[in-house]
């Protein structure tokens, strides 16, 4: 009944702006103040004025608060305390972007309020340690921190994630939330393990969210799919024209096509075409480290080509010319070569005596996967 998605705020007679007397007369305190200032961000959102409407909403998650921090042993208020906090970070939100056409404020402003208001509440659950734990307030950590790490992203001050994860991982209960809760803080904390070129956990992060996912969800599928595919591929695993078709990502087809053949001329012009779309995802420069899997890829096609383990390195730079880099001199040549060897994508050495790569006649080049 607090929720700004239940039918109730399209009721005129809920739309009040100073509802406080009525609520006096039928609710105790601190009761009447939330309700109150819950009205008033129901006659808020009825103009469109969300920044009316986050005030409001502040002033109700602060009162919440209030009653939430008085109760002893008991968490029943819990489905309450999601649906405050969730709107709470939604009118933030929105009255940042509301002021940002108007040129009023610093974007974030708002969201930063809301995180203070947040953090509130996720120290009241974490400070629960006397009640029995099915009835304590911890359980309420996890959607908190949730909503702290969208606030977190969207303001781009991903290192006041790292406590959040601490706290969250330390607790012994973890994989006892809710699968949805579960589901989305997987997916924050492998995309941020994505950022920083953690590529095991965010495999195993992002792998879970898009496996427990609800099968219906197709739009959260996709959003995961964004962050997991570019991991999948750092490993060497290209996914499948029919996955990309079926959940419209389309703008991956090409890039994985042109690593896996090891087509650098192919990767650029896919790079370049969808570009806005990668920037806007956060993920271009994650995408552009695959250049060095594709002339991993594309080298690996050369050895067999010349069937021999003892390469000229002319026979290298061909091919990256034949590839669309024409510029690229022996020079380079040598550096890509030094650093495919130095990841260990490649096994073998450099004889610059003899200008000469000699690759090992077992596994030259390993599996991706054997990285993780």
């Amino acid at each position: 009944m607090v929720s700004y998605m239940h039918p109730h705020v399209a009721n005129p007679r809920l739309q009040l702006e100073n509802g406080l007397k009525i609520c006096q007369k039928w609710l105790e305190s601190p009761y009447d103040e939330m309700i109150a200032a819950h009205l008033k961000g129901v006659w808020a959102v009825s103009a469109h004025d969300y920044v009316h409407a986050f005030a409001a909403q502040a002033l109700v998650a602060q009162t919440f608060l209030k009653i939430f921090q008085a109760m002893k042993e008991e968490n029943w208020v819990l489905p309450v305390l999601y649906t405050v906090a969730m709107d709470l970070r939604r009118f933030a939100l929105n009255a940042d972007r509301q002021l940002a056409k108007i040129h009023r404020g610093k974007f974030g402003e708002n969201l930063e309020k809301a995180a203070e208001v947040l953090m509130n509440m996720f120290r009241t659950c974490v400070s629960d340690t006397r009640a029995p734990l099915e009835r304590s307030k911890k359980w309420g950590m996890l959607s908190i921190v949730n909503q702290l790490f969208k606030i977190y992203f969207k303001i781009n001050k991903l290192q006041l994630c790292k406590p959040m994860i601490r706290a969250i991982d330390s607790l012994t209960f973890k994989e006892q939330f809710k699968i949805a809760h579960l589901v989305t803080y997987k997916f924050f904390v492998g995309k941020k393990a994505l950022f920083d070129s953690d590529y095991k956990l965010a495999n195993e992060y992002l792998s879970f969210a898009f496996e427990h996912c609800h099968c219906r969800s197709k739009n959260n599928k996709r959003l995961i799919l964004i962050y997991l595919l570019p991991v999948k591929m750092q490993l060497g695993r290209m996914p499948s024209k029919k996955l990309l078709v079926k959940y419209g990502l389309d703008q991956f087809i090409d890039v994985a096509k042109a690593v896996c053949v090891g087509n650098l001329l192919l990767l650029n012009q896919a790079l370049e075409q969808h570009q806005t779309f990668f920037i806007r995802a956060g993920i271009y420069l994650i995408l552009e480290k695959l250049k060095i899997i594709t002339y991993r890829n594309l080298f690996k096609k050369t050895c067999l080509l010349l069937n021999t383990h003892q390469l000229p390195i002319d026979a290298f730079q061909v091919s990256l010319h034949y590839m669309g880099a024409t510029d690229v001199d022996t020079d380079e040549v040598h550096c890509i070569l030094a650093h495919l060897i130095h990841l260990g994508y490649l096994k073998g050495y450099i004889s610059y005596q003899h200008q000469k790569l000699v690759v090992s006649k077992k596994d030259a080049f390993p599996n991706l996967s054997t990285f993780l």
